[in-house]
């Protein structure tokens, strides 16, 4: 009896291993750096960029801000913010060189991050578009309907915006959270510290820094 008792105790043991404290962090936070931001719901995506950081696996060995490197990269896909990002640089930057689009999409993601704004990128992107002209990005409300028909353009914004939420690319406009082009000069630009100036774009903060600085 007793034999069958210390087989039984045995093979207990080696079916249900006792886990450490230590082994089932290490696990939670393998497994938690392996959520992707795609899979996450707009409301979670400021906690993501500011808790989380970014698969080492989506990371390109370097990044070279020049359309043949964009042309390089895989096809961009991913969920509703990733769209948001996509089009807000085709409708605001396509025209740029590609480290500025980079630099309107740095922007974009630091408000995300900042507790001033909405906590996502669609809700930052849409944020005041009940009133013709009063909003934060003007192609959202302007009254016209957004058509995009420059296939490649939007095909390299995708990639730049993929790149841009997945991490990958250095800081450029040292936690900007405004920025406006060359050809006009608002008055909070006078308030504002300026930070940068990338391609027709300047680029500024506030006196605060965003959420993650």
């Amino acid at each position: 009896m007793l034999r069958y008792i210390l087989a039984a105790a045995t093979l207990a043991a080696t079916v249900l291993p006792s886990v450490s404290f230590a082994e089932r962090e290490a696990t939670d936070t393998a497994e938690r750096e392996l959520v992707t931001r795609t899979d996450l719901p707009g409301q979670n995506f400021r906690d993501y960029l500011t808790l989380f950081k970014p698969r080492k696996e989506l990371e390109p060995v370097k990044v070279s801000y020049s359309k043949s490197w964009l042309d390089q990269q895989p096809a961009a896909t991913g969920d509703e913010n990733f769209k948001c990002l996509a089009e807000a640089l085709y409708f605001e930057a396509r025209g740029e060189s590609v480290r500025g689009q980079f630099a309107v999409a740095e922007v974009i993601l630091n408000r995300v991050k900042s507790s001033r704004f909405p906590n996502s990128l669609c809700g930052v992107i849409k944020q005041g578009t009940g009133k013709k002209y009063q909003c934060q990005f003007t192609y959202t409300c302007d009254g016209h309907k957004e058509v995009i028909r420059e296939k490649k353009a939007y095909e390299r914004v995708s990639k730049v915006a993929r790149a841009a939420i997945d991490g990958v690319a250095k800081e450029l406009t040292e936690g900007a959270t405004h920025y406006h082009t060359t050809a006009v000069n608002p008055s909070w630009s006078r308030v504002y510290k300026e930070t940068a100036r990338i391609g027709v774009h300047i680029f500024y903060r506030h006196n605060y820094r965003t959420a993650s600085n």
